[in-house]
């Protein structure tokens, strides 16, 4: 255990220093797009926050290679060599993406090819363990295709959930923290191996995450970018694939005792079907909706919109930071849920628990709604954010009609259209923006 701390803190260090570097030479290379009127933001911002988090990634792998235990992970397999492969290639497309503004199905490809670096290096699907069936072995075709579209599914789920301050390394760290409980548990307590490499990937991209983080929350200085944000989504998937595909549900020695008994012992080994989707569950619903939502209008599925979960969230009258917390609260409440679960299934407190913080969160993200309101003949008397919206008392006493505000302030970040401000202006912060940018000037 103590291996991957150093591993984790070394990754974060690495990454933190190197942000400000960074965002000083994207400030300068000018990949700082103007603003648009779907965009969060309200000043430019430099990107290109994916080049720390990648030097970080290296830098994680070369201090395990050296360490005593590590190293043994690098001598018997290959799959973090086939992750670095991968993960420069994902990182270059995202690097060039962020600069000049790549087309959609130009980045699929990459992202595909870039899935294809890993699977032809050995980090792919070879077994899936299905219940009531036992383990099913994968032919190389179907093991190639099974891989590619969780890589590609991941990567994209990771970079549509990219649209405010800290919303994507956090929810990807909440993530990386319960996949890392998991891929350990496997590793120590069933002394299986093969779990040593997810476990590995699982720390470095908490590293990663928990480095950028202070540069990347509200207000944030930096974005990390496709570059980063394709990055992280390529890890996540890397260890969800290794400890997957790789990991012989066998090895365990769960079939013992009656016929009850085996089946909730036999938990763990279904779990590695359910825990890729549940750590990146709030991204990929947020994917689905999307491609929905635009495919219902006649629009592409690339089409960027104002209609992604943090965006309602605002609209329903959150706060920046307050919708952030709240997404990471659900991510966390589903992976760790997910996490307990594989524990201990018979535990009927697991479910319970679950479904208590599930009403909590629920509350919480109505909580706007339950804003009280006082009539109209009182408002003079009382602060502004329990008048009606449209509504303010003018100087003289009388209540008189604003028009249609957000509860923040300020109308731009749901209905109004905001100038788009030049790369060269100075102060610059915000939130990442969706969709395709327009060219750096």
């Amino acid at each position: 255990m103590r291996e991957y701390l150093l591993t984790l803190c070394v990754t974060a260090a690495v990454t933190y220093l190197l942000t400000g570097p960074v965002r000083k030479f994207a400030i300068v290379a000018g990949a700082m797009p103007e603003i648009r009127a779907r965009d969060v933001h309200r000043e430019p911002t430099p990107r290109l926050g994916g080049i720390a988090m990648f030097f970080g990634l290296c830098a994680g792998l070369l201090v395990a290679d050296h360490l005593t235990n590590l190293s043994e992970v690098f001598e018997n397999s290959n799959e973090p060599r086939a992750l670095l492969s991968g993960a420069a290639l994902i990182w270059l497309i995202g690097v060039l993406d962020d600069k000049f503004e790549i087309d959609a199905l130009i980045k699929l490809g990459g992202q595909m090819i870039a899935a294809g670096v890993m699977v032809v290096q050995g980090l792919t699907i070879l077994w899936i363990p299905v219940p009531g069936v036992g383990n099913v072995a994968l032919t190389q075709w179907q093991g190639t295709l099974l891989t590619v579209a969780l890589v590609v599914i991941t990567i994209n789920a990771v970079n549509f959930v990219d649209g405010l301050d800290g919303l994507a390394a956090g929810t990807v760290c909440i993530a990386a923290a319960a996949f890392f409980m998991y891929a350990y548990r496997i590793w120590y307590s069933y002394g299986i191996e093969a779990a040593a490499p997810a476990t590995l990937f699982a720390a470095i991209l908490m590293g990663m995450c928990l480095g950028f983080l202070p540069h990347n929350m509200h207000p944030a200085r930096i974005f990390m970018g496709d570059s980063g944000s394709m990055l992280i989504g390529l890890v996540l998937a890397a260890g969800a694939i290794s400890v997957t595909g790789q990991v012989d549900p066998d090895a365990m020695r769960l079939f013992s005792g009656s016929e009850r008994n085996t089946v909730h012992q036999m938990v763990p080994v279904y779990i590695p079907l359910l825990m890729p989707l549940t750590i990146i569950a709030i991204p990929a619903a947020d994917l689905i909706l999307a491609i929905v939502r635009r495919t219902w209008r006649g629009q592409s599925p690339f089409a960027a919109d104002r209609g992604h979960l943090h965006h309602r969230l605002l609209e329903i009258g959150h706060s920046h930071s307050r919708a952030v917390l709240i997404m990471y609260f659900f991510s966390a409440l589903i992976a760790f849920g997910a996490l307990a679960f594989s524990v201990n299934a018979a535990s009927m407190w697991i479910v319970l628990g679950v479904v208590f913080l599930s009403a909590i969160g629920l509350v919480l993200l109505l909580l706007p709604r339950f804003t009280p309101r006082a009539p109209r003949w009182a408002e003079r008397f009382v602060p502004p954010r329990y008048r009606r919206r449209g509504t303010a008392v003018a100087a003289s006493g009388s209540t008189v009609d604003v028009g249609e505000t957000d509860r923040g302030g300020s109308d731009e970040a749901t209905t109004g259209d905001r100038v788009p401000v030049s790369a060269g202006a100075s102060g610059v912060n915000g939130a990442t923006a969706v969709g395709p940018r327009s060219r750096a000037r």
